[in-house]
């Protein structure tokens, strides 16, 4: 014997609420991204609400500090940072597992200057 009444009714309810959750979090998601400028960006995918989860490429730690908040508050983002992106780019982040899985730390770092948001950039010497 049970100790849940009706486990169909309970697993069913439960489903109708996460269902509500992930639609709340998807306007938070479009919310973030319109603060940021991406979703009015040509060069940032349109589909990024279909992805599990999200990679935001930041440039540096100052900007990842500043949207660290967000990383808790909103759920499927993901944030990496490249010091070779030169602006805030996002990817599926199961493209960046795979692209990324057995690799070291050196061979995602050589990686990252020309890919996700990298640029590599060249030296410029005073004439």
């Amino acid at each position: 014997m049970s100790v849940i009444k009706d486990e169909k009714k309970l697993l069913s309810t439960i489903k109708r609420i996460d269902e509500k959750i992930d639609k709340n979090n998807d306007q938070k998601i479009v919310a973030f991204f319109d603060s940021l400028g991406l979703t009015e960006r040509e060069d940032v995918p349109k589909n990024f609400l279909d992805w599990d989860t999200i990679l935001i490429v930041v440039p540096d730690r100052h900007i990842s500090h500043e949207l660290k908040y967000y990383k808790f508050s909103i759920s499927r983002l993901f944030f990496v940072t490249n010091p070779y992106a030169e602006k805030i780019n996002i990817y599926d982040f199961d493209e960046w597992k795979n692209v990324t899985r057995n690799k070291t730390q050196f061979q995602i770092r050589e990686m990252m200057k020309t890919n996700f948001g990298g640029v590599r950039k060249e030296n410029t010497e005073n004439e």
